[in-house]
């Protein structure tokens, strides 16, 4: 059965989403361009995110110490070494948040790596609470003669879980934010962690019906992974009843539950997070990769005769303060 995103894999991936929005493949390109965020610099806090370890998520090529042009071409010959072919890029400004700094700042760092010739657009990286009324008009006329898509960093849409892990904004700023981006019809990223203290699958599958309304181009979901030496892992180790955590086998039952929910017009660009080994304070996966839990997933569901959003219409009506 060929779906409406147009391939027989029962959900809507992002390589199917990359075919279908430049007509061929394009690979993501992570550089580091130095910026911080307002929960580590003293605007709203001075620790970051309870669970952030930026170092377990960035390449090693990434170094803020370099022009991004420069880490643009290590990371070419980075995937050139693993016999990747490039083609086309995207840049990913993937460390902390890269709206965060005057304009003047951001339009030197995107302008210089939409210079490089292979490099078709951005994706940038950004906290809801860091997309000035300038900053989201300039990517709007930006996005005229490249690609340009803003990955909002929603974590959870819960206030208390917010407070908790000391993200330094509240759910009603993302929603904010995604209807500003929808407004001026940049693409949208949502990056969602599941496990996050306090929280439970019901809520998660409770949240759905907020996504399928606020206009997502594509969708990260990521298990919460415990990193060494963060204070969230201090944490766990205190509360642990506080957590819910998955066996793979569960957690690849509960993505089939939910993508089944979730609208078919959002694509999937990654359904479980991965780090080296090293920084896993706990390690239960015995070794498997983003793949097999992607693999896992479409077994269930094609075991199921199932499909991302089948059960769409069963979603409730998102609470009144969505617009």
């Amino acid at each position: 059965m060929v779906h409406a995103w147009g391939d027989e894999t029962p959900f809507y991936t992002y390589h199917q989403y990359l075919n279908n929005t430049f007509g061929h493949q394009i690979r993501k390109i992570p550089v580091d361009a130095g910026f911080t965020c307002p929960n580590r610099d003293g605007t709203c806090g001075r620790d970051g995110c309870t669970f952030c370890l930026n170092e377990a998520f960035a390449p090693r090529y990434c170094d803020s110490q370099k022009r991004v042009s420069q880490q643009v071409a290590d990371g070419v010959a980075f995937h050139a070494h693993r016999r990747r072919n490039m083609g086309a890029i995207l840049v990913y400004f993937q460390s902390y948040s890269n709206t965060y700094a005057p304009l003047e700042m951001l339009k030197r760092r995107y302008e210089e790596a939409l210079a490089v010739p292979e490099v078709q657009g951005l994706v940038i990286a950004t906290r809801p609470d860091c997309l000035s009324e300038e900053t989201l008009d300039y990517l709007s006329a930006l996005q005229k003669h490249s690609y340009i898509c803003v990955e909002i960093g929603i974590e959870s849409l819960h206030d208390k879980t917010l407070r908790r892990v000391n993200r330094g904004h509240d759910a009603a700023c993302t929603l904010h934010a995604l209807s500003a981006l929808a407004q001026r019809e940049i693409p949208t990223c949502g990056h969602l962690i599941f496990g996050l203290p306090g929280e439970t699958p019901e809520m998660w599958m409770q949240d759905i019906a907020i996504l399928n309304h606020v206009s997502l181009s594509t969708l990260k979901l990521h298990q919460l992974q415990i990193l060494q030496g963060t204070p969230i892992a201090q944490e766990y180790a205190i509360q642990p009843e506080d957590f819910h955590s998955f066996t793979a086998e569960s957690y690849m039952e509960f993505l089939a539950d939910y993508l089944e929910r979730l609208s078919p017009d959002i694509a999937i660009e990654r359904l479980a997070n991965e780090v080296p080994p090293r920084y896993l304070n706990t390690n239960t996966w015995h070794g498997l990769r983003h793949q097999d839990i992607v693999q896992g997933v479409c077994v269930r569901l094609q075991k199921r005769q199932s499909w991302q959003g089948i059960k769409k219409a069963e979603v409730s009506t998102p609470p009144p303060f969505v617009s």
